[in-house]
């Protein structure tokens, strides 16, 4: 066990300036940049590893970054909330401190950062970092009660100690993925002292099907092709991968925090192609070939096959009558598709809403109710696109509170 971490059986009573519970992304970040400053940090984690959402991100390699976020990447009740932490603590911060430590890394697409190797490395750094500030990390270490003290100190009690604090900070992120330990700790913390916390529901989550719908495509689980999904004037273009039991891939997975049961879902088929145009070009080019063949050299063909089983009537493309014509292009460019839910918190990547932000301080993360009170990271009413959007959101919010915490 390195020296900054603390295994569960060590007794960590005593006072300090700040405590962070949470060591996940945006915890540590806060620890490593309050230590910065020569503040007293202790970090606690339920959790027998730190970094478990990191560990896990991007397939192992963590995304942990995005070169092109901005505010517009983000869903909040609030939407200029982010702004401030967003612009103090940059995607190109975190990417210096990526270098510092020497980790290869590369772009997959659309701005994505990957590491070359593990997402270890980002959580070695991490550690490494919180080390050199001298912010201990504890792990195993379940917090039972929270008291305020007076106006300026905390006392918490956990199963390791009783811990005293000047600042305290709740980093204990949302409810997706309970497996790796999520729980609804810090909006209950959030209620107790007065906050109030915005209907939560699993965000970059795929999407269910049932009866019919379901029974469509069931068969072709494993079929990926490129789709622009739209929901409620939102839109993304990136794969679409048909499951056992609905519809994932990136494009839905985005598309499924703007997307409520009852929602239309609106599937662009050919996003490179003016749908009319292609056929009009299709049927002049090879007038005897039918739809379904024409389709399947931009489709999977056995996806094509069923649009022209059950969506669209399959002929030779010369009987096609103009209107006709046009009727097959308003399919083929905006596919309608029921769903009837998500896969939940299972296997979402965040939790949309979450603590109101209008109550927190926007430049500190700190309670306006509360003073010394700070939340940061996903258990905030801030919720990032697919991409690394939510990693820069906890650097940023993390660093946020701790410059001032």
């Amino acid at each position: 066990m390195p020296s900054h971490t603390a295994p569960g059986s060590d007794r960590i009573d005593g006072e300090q300036d700040v405590a962070v519970i949470g060591a996940g992304a945006a915890g540590l970040m806060c620890a490593i940049t309050a230590g910065a400053r020569g503040r007293r940090v202790r970090v606690l984690d339920h959790a027998n590893k730190v970094g478990k959402k990191i560990l896990m991100s991007g397939g192992g390699r963590c995304n942990f970054t995005n070169t092109g976020t901005g505010p517009a990447n983000f869903l909040s009740a609030n939407p200029h909330f982010c702004k401030s932490a967003l612009a103090r603590y940059t995607p190109a911060d975190f990417i210096a401190l990526v270098e510092r430590h020497h980790i290869n890394y590369h772009e997959k697409e659309l701005g994505q950062l990957f590491c070359d190797e593990s997402s270890k490395q980002i959580v070695r750094m991490l550690l490494d970092e919180c080390a050199v500030v001298g912010a201990d990390v504890h792990t195993q270490c379940t917090v039972n009660g929270i008291e305020r003290i007076g106006d300026h100190h905390f006392r918490l009690d956990t199963t390791l100690g009783v811990v005293e604090c000047e600042s305290l900070v709740i980093a204990s992120g949302g409810l997706s993925i309970p497996s790796l330990g999520a729980s609804g700790f810090g909006y209950d913390i959030a209620r107790r002292f007065g906050h109030t916390v915005l209907p939560t529901r699993a965000g970059l989550v795929p999407l269910t099907l049932s009866g019919k719908h379901q029974e469509r495509l069931q068969d072709l689980s494993g079929v990926s092709f490129e789709v622009e999904a739209r929901c409620n004037g939102a839109a993304f273009r990136n794969q679409l991968l048909i499951t056992h039991r609905g519809i994932s891939g990136p494009a839905i997975l985005q598309i499924s925090s703007y997307w409520q049961p009852g929602d239309d879902l609106l599937l662009d088929l050919l996003p490179d192609e003016d749908a009319f145009g292609w056929l009009q070009a299709q049927q002049q080019r090879r007038p005897d070939a039918e739809l379904k063949t024409a389709l399947a050299e931009v489709l999977p063909k056995r996806f094509a096959q069923r649009l022209c089983e059950v969506w669209l009537p399959n002929r030779p493309l010369k009987q096609y009558t103009p209107a006709q014509l046009r009727e097959v292009a308003a399919v083929l460019s905006a596919w309608p598709l029921v769903a009837s839910g998500t896969e939940g918190y299972r296997t979402a990547e965040v939790t949309l809403g979450g603590v109101d932000t209008r109550e927190i301080s926007s430049s500190t993360m700190m309670s306006r109710k509360v003073p010394g009170l700070f939340f940061v990271g996903e258990v905030l009413d801030v919720t990032g696109w697919l991409g690394g959007y939510n990693f820069q959101w906890a650097w940023a919010s993390g660093h946020a509170a701790g410059s001032v915490a």
